[in-house]
């Protein structure tokens, strides 16, 4: 379970989390929704250990995130994957070197390892022998896959997943939000994922929140998001233009 007690970040003065506080059960997927600049990604980089907050805990699997050292981070970090919006990916590296990453740099593992895993994540997102293929030449939503896979490929108990469907169109954004869910329930992991696309999200959730203006509005499910009479949550979830957010 993740528990996010009183969470607040700043970027100098400028407030971006103003108080959030939330649970994620256990082997759910929770959509974390909200208007651009609400605060999503900074909140999921902070529950990953990348942005520390000036106030309020962070616990991952009873763990306090904010009150570890770098070697204390670096280990929590095995059991956290984690895929960016920009895909993060690295240019100068193949398919199979950028999702053999994570192994190489967290795990004692032998080649001949490391390279099944990698082919078994390959084929697990439909891309089969793409290990030699440059990053370059992949489409985006290629580049989305490997993304997963790299993010996945240390079977990390949690998945944090920033915008895994922008710019896709919306049957490979289908396609990639079944993968998620198939990963959770193959393999029991609790997911953090945000997403523009509310109405693909929602299909695979089980719990939903929503950021505005840096503060949890919403935590329910997803039935009860769609019913939530907040104006806020009712205009973003069901796509209504009533007014600014």
């Amino acid at each position: 379970m993740i528990a996010i007690e009183d969470v607040h970040v700043a970027f100098g003065d400028k407030p971006v989390l103003r108080g959030v506080s939330l649970q994620v059960p256990a082997g759910c997927v929770y959509a974390l929704i909200g208007p651009g600049a609400s605060g999503k990604s900074v909140l999921l980089k902070t529950l990953a250990g990348l942005i520390k907050p000036s106030r309020g805990s962070v616990t991952v699997a009873g763990e306090d995130v904010t009150a570890m050292n770098d070697a204390e981070l670096a280990e929590i970090r095995k059991r956290i994957g984690m895929l960016f919006q920009n895909y993060a990916l690295f240019d100068y590296m193949t398919v199979g070197e950028n999702i053999a990453f994570p192994l190489r740099r967290l795990f004692d593992l032998s080649e001949e390892a490391i390279a099944a895993r990698v082919a078994e994540r390959l084929s697990r997102m439909a891309l089969p022998g793409f290990e030699g293929r440059a990053v370059g030449g992949l489409s985006g939503g290629q580049k989305k896959r490997v993304g997963v896979a790299r993010a996945t490929i240390a079977r990390a108990p949690i998945l944090l997943y920033d915008e895994p469907t922008a710019g896709l169109d919306p049957v490979t954004s289908q396609k990639i939000y079944d993968l998620i869910r198939e990963e959770q329930q193959n393999q029991g992991t609790t997911n953090v994922v945000i997403s523009s696309d509310v109405g693909g999200l929602l299909t695979i959730a089980d719990r939903v929140g929503m950021l505005h203006q840096g503060r949890l509005i919403f935590d329910g499910t997803v039935a009860e998001a769609r019913a939530s009479t907040i104006p806020e949550v009712h205009q973003f979830v069901h796509g209504l233009a009533e007014g600014p957010l």
